[in-house]
């Protein structure tokens, strides 16, 4: 079947593997056997089926046939159902969504995929380097799913940091943030506040997980849990720190954009007043009236000397003011 992968798994070895959803049953009659199911993108039918095989609960198939669920740990009877997301951020500040559901029980773990944004091969990967942990069953196959996931969110949380490394400094020099560049900046802010939605409610989900009550984390796993669970609590606290960092950057940016603003009308008001004065002058030896040194070559010498002179005083007043 396209989009489906199935492992068996037997002491902690790999015994069977591309075996039909209708062999799941036949695997299991082995208690010593743990299954492995794999869906991408699956249909109603694909999944009743299996609902079928595993007793899997009707609301647990309604949320995973469905899309945006949240980072949650349901409980149910025969099982626990996780819903997780993987992410990555393109360059525009698109933050990319895989939502990943799994259906939880100690002889079975089925992942259901709602996209190929996550490569199950990355997963396979984990767990078949790691061979002296797979005989931990279920609890392994989970952690290895866990870890991948909360991984790549430090890759999208350094391509944060980097990008707004990146604005603080720009901030600062002579020329602002072109237009395109502050759409970029609205459009990181977005997925910085999705990204924190993601990865919030996943410290609580991890935290349900590990509880003693379940029974499901073994002793032996527990380190390795509370190691994805510090790094859940690591993404989550440094998601906190880059909102505020956000925020002051914000506010930095319009108290700049207003002091650039207040040197601007600075400038424009102080070389007004000094255009003024020899508008001031000429227009009042300009009357039609008579006035002292009408017609005199040293009426024009002392207006032009009033309008050097005065201009320049102001030009130098507005110097020291550092108007100019």
């Amino acid at each position: 079947m396209p989009g489906t992968l199935t492992r068996a798994y037997s002491d902690g070895r790999l015994i069977a593997e591309g075996f039909p959803l209708a062999d799941v049953s036949e695997q299991l009659r082995d208690p010593q056997v743990i299954v492995w199911v794999d869906l991408e993108s699956p249909t109603k039918a694909e999944l009743d089926q299996l609902a079928g095989e595993l007793g899997l609960h009707e609301l647990a198939v309604e949320d995973a046939l469905g899309r945006h669920q949240r980072p949650k740990l349901d409980h149910y009877d025969t099982h626990l159902f996780l819903s997780c997301h993987a992410v990555g951020i393109a360059g525009e500040g698109d933050l990319v969504e895989s939502e990943i559901d799994a259906f939880i029980n100690v002889r079975w773990l089925v992942t259901v995929r709602k996209d190929a944004g996550l490569d199950p091969m990355t997963m396979m990967a984990r767990w078949d380097r790691s061979p002296d942990l797979a005989k931990h069953s279920v609890s392994f196959l989970l952690y290895g799913l866990l870890d991948t996931v909360v991984d790549g969110y430090f890759d999208v949380l350094q391509t944060f940091d980097d990008y707004y490394d990146e604005v603080s400094e720009e901030i600062f020099s002579e020329r602002p943030l072109p237009p395109t560049g502050q759409r970029r900046w609205f459009l990181m802010r977005q997925a910085l506040v999705r990204f924190h939605r993601l990865v919030v409610p996943m410290r609580e989900a991890v935290s349900a997980l590990m509880r003693r009550e379940q029974a499901l984390v073994s002793e032996e796993l527990y380190p390795y849990y509370q190691d994805v669970y510090d790094h859940v609590l690591r993404v989550s606290e440094s998601t906190e720190a880059l909102r505020d960092l956000v925020s002051t950057i914000v506010e930095t940016n319009l108290s700049l954009r207003d002091y650039r603003q207040n040197q601007i009308m600075k400038q424009v008001t102080s070389w007004a007043a000094i255009i003024a004065v020899p508008t001031l002058i000429t227009g009042f030896y300009g009357m039609n009236v008579p006035f002292p040194g009408e017609g005199q070559p040293w009426g024009v010498v002392v207006a032009s000397g009033l309008v050097v002179t005065v201009s320049g005083a102001l030009y130098v007043l507005f110097r020291r003011r550092e108007w100019l």
